[in-house]
C-alpha cells in the first residue's frame, strides 16, 4: 500500500475526477502553445502507474512549486503500463518527477531497482509519498539557469 493511502478510499471518485481534470488542462496548454514547448520551459516528466493515490499530489506539487518560483514549465504526465516499461523508463516507483531527465531526488542516480511499485522518499520530515517541495524547486531553478 502507498504511503497515505487507505484501503477503501472513499475519495476514489474525487481522485479520478481531479486527474481528469488536471490532464484535460495541462492538454490545452500544450496544445494551445505548441510553438513555446520546449522553449524556454523547463520540462517536468511525471511518471506514474494507474491507481497511484499519490498521483495528483505530485502534478499539484509540480504547479504549486512552479507557481512560487515564476515557472510555466511543459509538464508531461507519462503512464508506466508494466514492469517492461518500469525498466526501459528507469522508474523507481510512482510517482516519479524529473526535471530536465533528472529525477528530483539527487540520490535516484545511485539506484537501479526500477519497479512498478508505490515509492517512499525519505525527506527532512520522514518518510513520504511525494518528494520534498525543496527537491522540486531546486530542480526547477537548476533547470532554468541551464545547470
Amino acid at each position: 500500500m502507498c504511503a497515505g493511502h487507505q484501503q477503501g478510499c472513499r475519495g476514489a471518485g474525487r481522485h479520478r475526477a481531479r486527474e481528469e481534470e488536471l490532464v484535460e488542462a495541462q492538454s490545452e496548454r500544450t496544445a494551445a502553445a505548441p510553438e513555446v514547448a520546449n522553449r524556454g520551459r523547463p520540462l517536468v516528466e511525471i511518471l506514474s502507474f494507474a491507481g497511484c493515490p499519490n498521483h495528483l499530489g505530485a502534478i499539484e506539487l509540480v504547479e504549486r512549486v512552479s507557481g512560487e518560483v515564476g515557472l510555466d514549465p511543459e509538464i508531461r504526465v507519462l503512464d508506466v503500463p508494466d514492469q517492461d516499461a518500469a525498466v526501459r523508463l528507469r522508474f523507481l516507483g510512482s510517482p516519479t518527477i524529473r526535471v530536465g531527465g533528472r529525477d528530483v531526488d539527487l540520490r535516484a542516480e545511485e539506484r537501479s531497482d526500477y519497479a512498478l511499485s508505490c515509492r517512499v522518499f525519505r525527506t527532512e520530515t520522514g518518510i513520504a509519498g511525494q518528494p520534498d517541495a525543496r527537491w522540486v524547486r531546486d530542480a526547477l531553478l537548476r533547470e532554468a539557469r541551464g545547470s
